[in-house]
């Protein structure tokens, strides 16, 4: 697929037929998604592939108050766990992540997302969550950090590809000479 046309068809899904998604496939998004930059290239993140039975039990943990019932829809998920900060040294500077991994966070979420739509998975980037939920459903420690969930699964028929509606590019974009 086209970049442009990539961009233009993914969108935040949110109804889905029961098709499941695919384990192949689920580990492929993840393969591609590992590519996405990180600062100091330390990666501060895990990946959690959620499918199958386990992936209807995994909904309710970003359905806090009523929110998302779509997500019941959902055939699958990634959660993506943050990890702790790093230091490098470089010359006699340290360099850490830490004021850095929410961006780099952010962008793996885009790669996931890009990679899904492009192997034909739609999805939607979720940031409402139960952490404490998402801890002991993988088993991990309560205070373990998931910043972003992105649930997966195959548009149900008819859902409509959005017109995408952006403001105008002079006004979002400056280019200095």
């Amino acid at each position: 697929m086209e970049l442009k046309e990539l961009f233009l068809k993914r969108q935040s899904t949110r109804e889905y037929s029961d098709r499941p998604v695919e384990t192949d496939k689920l580990k492929k998004i993840c393969e591609l998604a590992q590519l996405a930059p990180s600062a100091i290239n330390a990666q501060p993140y895990k990946m959690y592939a959620i499918a199958g039975g386990k992936a209807k039990s995994f909904a309710k943990n970003i359905q806090k108050d009523g929110a998302n019932e779509w997500a019941s829809g959902c055939t699958a998920f990634i959660v993506i766990e943050q990890l702790e900060a790093r230091s490098v040294t470089r010359g006699e500077r340290v360099i850490t992540n830490a004021e850095f991994i929410p961006n780099d966070v952010g962008i793996l979420a885009a790669y996931i997302a890009l990679a899904a739509e492009d192997m034909g998975v739609q999805n939607c980037i979720v940031g409402l969550r139960d952490e404490k939920g998402i801890a002991e459903f993988l088993g991990l420690p309560e205070t373990a950090r998931f910043p972003l969930v992105i649930a997966l699964g195959y548009a149900a028929e008819g859902y409509p590809v959005r017109e995408k509606r952006r403001r105008d590019f002079e006004k979002a974009v400056t280019v200095l000479e």
